[in-house]
């Protein structure tokens, strides 16, 4: 295992957790685990490919982790540098108790993790809640953001929630069902899918969630999720969408799951309005973990689009 700095190596039980972990995903999870120290925590992350090329920068959301990009991983290491960083909380990633775990919180790690990496002309790939964190830092640093890539996502204000989302946010039982019982990643493994995981797959969405501690940031997402001018993270949300206009002349390309009963096609429109020259390619098969029903399609789709806008990098010589 690596630290981002050279210097600092994650604490013995982080480093044993993630080595746990991957031990009962085996081939199915095969990345070099590599850890940055952001402010709370340590942030788990991939770093595949050349250093050289340009970053496909992959960012998840609740209640997944990097394994929801695997297929990616794999299938553009070859030609881009892919990295695909654990929000605190989740996946690989150190679970510290008593973190602020807000949307605010996530971008700062976001932020720290690119300036210490010095990553640049990056190509987003947003899911969830990778679609405000990932906006959040674009806006802080548009220079160092060329390109997105919006899967199922949001990063703006909607009126919309499901009720097993509302049902998730119930005051003290929300809780015990979504932190104490798993509710919530049990749901996500059958519900965020439009055909059925394999054995494979849904013990890897599950493997870093199995105990109370381990799905604090999962209840902490589902309670700052921002629906109106009371909220925490309102503020935070409200100046990202402000910000979207900034990128509405860069490449961009919404690749959609048109049966999620999440982030709907509604969302999809929604991101048009910010951005009336993104492509969007939707996959009428998928849903919620598109990765997951459509990968091929997926993978296809961004290869098409990234070809269609290579970056100066990218450029014959």
């Amino acid at each position: 295992m690596t630290a981002t700095n050279g210097k600092a190596r994650p604490a013995a039980d982080v480093a044993q957790r993630a080595r746990t972990i991957r031990g009962r995903l085996g081939t199915a999870w095969p990345y070099e685990p590599h850890f940055h120290h952001a402010g709370g925590g340590w942030m788990h992350y991939v770093d595949e490919g050349p250093r050289d090329a340009p970053v496909l920068l992959c960012l998840h959301g609740n209640p997944s982790w990097g394994f929801l990009y695997r297929r990616l991983v794999a299938a553009f290491s070859g030609s881009y540098r892919v990295v695909v960083p654990d929000h605190l909380g989740c996946g690989l990633s150190e679970c510290p108790r008593g973190w602020r775990y807000d949307l605010c919180g996530h971008i700062d790690n976001l932020e720290h993790l690119v300036r210490s990496l010095d990553l640049g002309e990056l190509t987003l790939i947003l899911h969830d809640w990778g679609g405000a964190i990932g906006m959040g830092m674009a806006v802080r640093h548009p220079v160092r953001v060329a390109r997105v890539v919006v899967l199922n996502s949001a990063a703006f204000p909607f009126s919309r929630m499901p009720w097993r989302i509302r049902v998730a946010r119930a005051p003290l039982l929300g809780r015990l069902a979504v932190q104490g019982l798993g509710l919530f990643n049990r749901g996500a493994v059958r519900t965020a899918v439009a055909r059925p995981l394999t054995g494979e797959a849904r013990a890897g969405y599950l493997a870093p969630y199995g105990s109370w501690a381990e799905r604090e940031a999962v209840w902490r997402f589902v309670e700052d999720i921002p629906m109106g001018v009371h909220a925490h993270s309102w503020p935070a949300l409200v100046e990202i969408a402000d910000g979207l206009s900034r990128f509405a002349s860069r490449p961009a390309c919404l690749i959609w799951g048109e049966r999620d009963w999440c982030f709907t096609p509604a969302f999809a429109r929604r991101w048009r309005e910010f951005w009336p020259r993104a492509e969007a390619e939707m996959i009428a098969g998928a849903g919620h973990w598109l990765t997951e029903d459509e990968p091929d399609e997926v993978v296809a789709r961004l290869g098409s689009f990234l070809e269609r806008h290579p970056l100066p990098s990218e450029a014959p010589a």
